[in-house]
């Protein structure tokens, strides 16, 4: 059976992966191609990335689960969430910090920093990978 616990972590990483492939381009020109999410979905993710990834947003869930609960309440829910700790993390010109939640959006901000950035590049297998 699923708890609410699974259904806030799907709808975190669901977020988090259509950021992923909406915000990154494949390289396949000079000037850094498409974005992923124009020829790639989800399903297009290598099996360890995605468990990577999936490390990686279970654990910024549980450490800040009762700030990520207050961010909900004020903004569109956990799908937001995920978008917002992908953009956070890699450091783009939006995130937890600019929308409008003050001190809880500059916690959520230095919390998503530490775990550095992370970028998708296409592999020979023709699967997207993360480094």
């Amino acid at each position: 059976m699923k708890t609410k616990t699974d259904s806030d972590f799907r709808q975190f990483f669901i977020g988090f992966l259509t950021c992923a492939l909406w915000s990154s381009c494949d390289n396949s020109t000079e000037s850094g191609g498409e974005p992923f999410d124009a020829n790639y979905s989800r399903d297009d993710i290598a099996f360890s990335s995605l468990l990577s990834m999936a490390r990686e947003c279970r654990d910024f869930m549980h450490a800040h689960e009762k700030d990520l609960r207050r961010y909900c309440v004020r903004m569109s829910g956990m799908e937001a969430a995920g978008h917002d700790f992908w953009l956070t993390k890699n450091r783009h010109g939006s995130g937890f910090w600019d929308q409008g939640l003050g001190e809880l959006g500059r916690r959520l901000s230095e919390n998503a920093k530490v775990y550095g950035s992370t970028d998708l590049y296409l592999g020979d297998d023709g699967k997207i990978h993360a480094s």
